[in-house]
């Protein structure tokens, strides 16, 4: 039974978002991202020659490298890497933990999320616009749910390293990680804003944007 946990997952996960796509209906059965394309849409073009493999991606099966300042890698599965869920409206990620390792404070602009464990023990929650912290532990075989734009976190609370399949009501549901967007934003987000929005002087600003500077 515990072997099929995460099979149950897949297909809640595509029943959920299905139910509760953000993405614009689509008007044709099927319509795969020309990823080449330059012609500029909400979306992605139609490309003319499809196959089975713009609908297959094998990418979820194996860990990600969580060796990062973070500890935590994501692997995802959106029209980027299966051009068939364009005007789907769908899409997944795994979402690996070392431990102690956190999938930072950060916000889906386009969909909500929701994550099923396969493995390990992790703290999840998000706040509402009212400043309200909803978080939960949340462990093997159980799900939870970030409402869409809200800001969102995980903490791997365990002993071990932990792993969650994500799904998605966007084909690509767009992800701004909260510290990198003030800190590592190019051009840069004038020191004085960020020090004072953070009650923090400039000395700490800089020493942040150090560290999270794209590394060259």
């Amino acid at each position: 039974m515990e072997k099929l946990l995460p099979c149950f997952a897949v297909l809640f996960l595509v029943a959920f978002t299905s139910i509760v796509r953000a993405d614009p209906d689509m008007l044709q059965d099927i319509c795969v991202a020309d990823l080449a394309s330059t012609i500029k849409i909400n979306g992605f073009p139609c490309k003319a020659n499809v196959t089975a493999d713009d609908f297959f991606f094998a990418g979820l099966g194996k860990a990600g490298n969580t060796t990062n300042l973070v500890g935590s890698v994501v692997t995802p599965a959106n029209v980027e890497k299966v051009p068939g869920l364009n005007t789907l409206g769908v899409s997944m990620a795994r979402i690996d933990y070392a431990v102690g390792g956190i999938n930072p404070p950060h916000t889906h602009p386009r969909a909500t999320e929701i994550v099923f464990v396969i493995e390990g023990t992790l703290d999840v929650g998000f706040i509402t616009t009212a400043n309200v912290l909803i978080a939960k532990t949340i462990t093997k075989g159980d799900v939870f749910v970030f409402p869409r734009g809200l800001v969102h976190f995980q903490k791997n609370a365990g002993y071990e390293p932990a792993t969650v399949i994500a799904g998605f009501n966007s084909q690509l549901q767009g992800t701004q990680s909260i510290a990198t967007a003030l800190f590592a934003s190019n051009p840069t987000v004038d020191d004085y804003v960020l020090a004072k929005a953070f009650q923090i002087d400039n000395n700490q600003v800089e020493a942040i944007k150090a560290k999270l500077a794209p590394k060259k």
